[in-house]
């Protein structure tokens, strides 16, 4: 043990105990208790309303930052929420865009494949009624120069033996035997 520490208590014991660590000296206590009152009463009328009223504006503070933060935090949760929700949104939307574009193009494919039919089928029947055109005009020609051929050899013939009318009548058989287009 130090000696500076343990010095003071045999001291106080040699004075005859007057005084010592468990002497009660009633007008010590009286004064500190008197100070102790008053030192309170001070206390609680100049620094412990100003102390109250720090502690309380903390207080205050305090929870105004944490329900700014909480409502913050809510506000956020649901910003999140929505925009969830518009992501899924998109999404859904992109899909069905998708899908119309896809049943447009499947319809407008097979429009323009029907198109394409009717198209060809008329260009066909037309060619066909052409040449079915053509084909009669070609007989009909073919038929006149044929006459015309019968006719001339046939009066090259029979010139001398047959008459016009004779020679008519020959050449419209000769025609209506021909075959019909």
């Amino acid at each position: 043990m130090h000696t500076w520490i343990a010095a003071p208590l045999p001291l106080a014991a040699a004075e005859g105990g007057a005084g010592g660590l468990l002497s009660l000296d009633t007008t010590l206590l009286w004064s500190t208790a008197v100070l102790f009152v008053l030192f309170a009463w001070v206390l609680g009328k100049f620094a412990w309303k100003p102390l109250l009223k720090i502690v309380e504006e903390r207080e205050n503070g305090i929870r105004d930052s944490v329900e700014t933060a909480q409502r913050a935090a809510a506000e956020a949760k649901d910003l999140l929420a929505q925009h969830q929700e518009m992501l899924r949104g998109a999404g859904r939307e992109r899909e069905e865009i998708l899908a119309r574009a896809l049943k447009e193009a499947e319809t407008a494919r097979v429009g323009l494949i029907e198109q394409a039919r009717t198209d060809s089928e008329t260009i066909v029947t037309r060619a066909r009624e052409q040449i079915e055109r053509d084909k009669n005009q070609a007989i009909a020609e073919l038929r006149g120069q044929v006459a015309d051929i019968a006719v001339e050899a046939a009066s090259k013939i029979v010139k001398s033996s047959l008459t016009p009318e004779a020679q008519k009548q020959l050449v419209d058989d000769y025609i209506t035997s021909l075959p019909q287009a």
